[in-house]
């Protein structure tokens, strides 16, 4: 019996898992599945940020990039809007250029 995931996992994965030997079985997520699915996998991901080191620390920055982008686009969120809500929070807000703890 092969390893059971049963999380949301990058389109090419079920194709990757099988061309390796092993069994896939997958299921399309309903739109309110997907979407807690994704919030899922945004922490599982900033996990992954948080413990990573050296050029690990790109490519797990680069997976919490991809469950942003899709988190985004499956609320119908225009990629600008996140950005301009940014930008106002660190106007208002700061950033963390100063690197305070308080």
């Amino acid at each position: 019996m092969g390893k059971e995931y049963n999380k949301l996992v990058r389109d090419r994965i079920p194709e990757i898992i099988r061309q390796s030997g092993s069994k896939c079985e997958t299921a399309v997520l309903s739109n309110t599945e997907y979407c807690q699915a994704l919030r899922v996998k945004l922490i599982e991901e900033a996990k992954e940020v948080a413990e990573a080191e050296g050029e690990d620390l790109i490519t797990e920055l680069a997976d919490l990039y991809e469950v942003i982008d899709a988190l985004i686009a499956s609320y119908g969120i225009k990629g600008d809007r996140v950005l301009n809500a940014q930008a106002k929070r660190r106007e208002t807000r700061g950033g963390f250029a100063q690197k305070l703890c308080c």
